[in-house]
């Protein structure tokens, strides 16, 4: 049966999105995620070519003129624009509600990709997205690089990041704990001009150092603009599954999401508060309260590994009989993500058990009790609920300090009943 590219690449964005709670990069979480980014949060998308030329030219043509650092931590002209574009040329033209842009097409964002890619191998199974000036979809490009040496799958995002969120709260970047990413290898550097890279070589399933390689690296910008590329040895993402690294190194990754040539997707992105992207929310909760709402739920015990940002908190409580991971995400507006996912339809069978309830204030609850989808013998609970007017929180735990490390107790610490209060507990949302 032929694969339904356009369904996969929704279903890819409503991951994503619920994963970033921002998502805007899970993840990823889980980069994984998304970024896990796809992130796995993982996943946002970037552009191209239309004008690729012309910023490449204007790159070039500043030679012996005064050069200043760029939010890349590139080299640019002194004009302090991205790419070095003048800002009498034509990215300073036309206003439009993504901040004066068009928006890049699929078929530039491919183009884009496959220009800064090594000389000498071969590309298939490409395909590229346009961007939207809603915001709702973030261009994207994805293929499969080949060389007498093997294949590796790349795929390549950009989104930007919700204003007002702190600065622990970067979508797909940032190195995840190693307690949720034991097999990770990741460093973070600022570069000059405030922008912040993330480097990982990690692997596509992570509960093992064997198997599939996956190597990523995120640049955030100061200005909140995101990219992330990633990379899977051997073919497409879970299309194959020795242990060939990558072809591209990290530091040609690098150089990839630090290339002038994206300066047209970023410029095409909804600027945050403007009428294309919507007003932005910044009644948000931070992790610190979200940690405490959380804590005060929470039995006798010790808790470590506290990861928390905007939105999300992730902490391993200990009552005495072993570790435990427990996670909040708190969303506003998730009404339509989540229209048909409220109810069990696909969550029961042999593996796990569901039930789905509406209160009388119309609060939509799923109670989910599954094993882990990364494999090995976790067991994750998890409670999601809907208030009326849009607001989610969506509390799950683990029977170990990681889904996807050995078990640590029989079974998860908390059960659905007191998982289901914590959700509902007012306190995750800003006054």
């Amino acid at each position: 049966m032929p694969r339904d590219e356009h369904r996969t690449d929704e279903f890819e964005e409503r991951v994503a999105r619920a994963m970033s709670g921002a998502t805007d990069g899970f993840p990823p979480h889980s980069a994984d995620l998304v970024t896990r980014s796809i992130t796995r949060g993982r996943r946002m998308r970037l552009f191209g070519v239309a004008r690729v030329a012309a910023a490449a030219v204007a790159v070039a043509a500043v030679g012996g003129t005064l050069m200043a650092t760029d939010a890349f931590g590139t080299r640019s002209a002194t004009d302090g624009r991205l790419g070095g574009v003048p800002a009498s040329g034509p990215a300073s033209s036309g206003r439009s509600p993504s901040g004066g842009h068009p928006p890049v097409s699929g078929g530039d964002m491919l183009r884009t990709l496959k220009s800064l890619l090594p000389p000498g191998g071969t590309v298939s199974e490409a395909s590229g997205r346009g961007s939207r000036s809603d915001g709702s979809v973030w261009p994207s490009a994805r293929l499969t690089y080949s060389t007498d040496a093997g294949s590796s799958g790349i795929d390549l995002t950009v989104a930007r990041l919700a204003s007002g969120l702190p600065a622990d709260d970067r979508g797909s970047g940032g190195c995840l704990p190693v307690e949720a990413r034991p097999y990770d290898e990741c460093t973070t550097r600022r570069l000059p001009g405030g922008a912040v890279l993330d480097t990982t070589k990690s692997f596509t399933y992570p509960s093992s150092d064997t198997g599939q390689k996956r190597w990523y690296v995120v640049l955030t910008t100061a200005d909140g603009a995101q990219l992330t590329v990633q990379e899977f040895g051997g073919g497409g993402e879970k299309g194959a599954g020795g242990g060939a690294d990558p072809l591209l190194s990290t530091a040609q990754l690098t150089a990839i999401v630090r290339s002038p040539a994206w300066k047209e997707a970023i410029d095409a992105l909804p600027v945050p508060g403007t009428a294309a992207g919507g007003p932005t929310r910044t009644g948000r909760a931070s992790g610190a309260r979200l940690t405490g709402v959380l804590e005060s739920h929470l039995p006798h015990g010790t808790v470590s590994h506290v990861n928390s940002g905007a939105g999300l908190v992730q902490l391993v409580h200990d009552d005495g009989h072993g570790r435990n991971m427990v996670e909040v995400d708190v969303q506003y507006d998730a009404t339509a993500l989540l229209s048909g996912h409220m109810g069990c339809a696909g969550d029961s069978g042999d593996s796990g058990d569901c039930e789905a309830r509406t209160l009388s204030d119309g609060t939509r609850i799923k109670r989910v009790r599954t094993r882990s989808e990364k494999g090995g013998p976790a067991q994750v609970w998890l409670v999601d609920t809907l208030r009326p007017d849009g607001r989610r929180v969506a509390v799950r735990e683990v029977n170990s300090y990681a889904e996807s490390t050995p078990v640590t107790r029989p079974r998860p610490e908390l059960s659905l009943d007191r998982l289901q209060e914590i959700a509902l507990d007012e306190g995750f949302f800003a006054d």
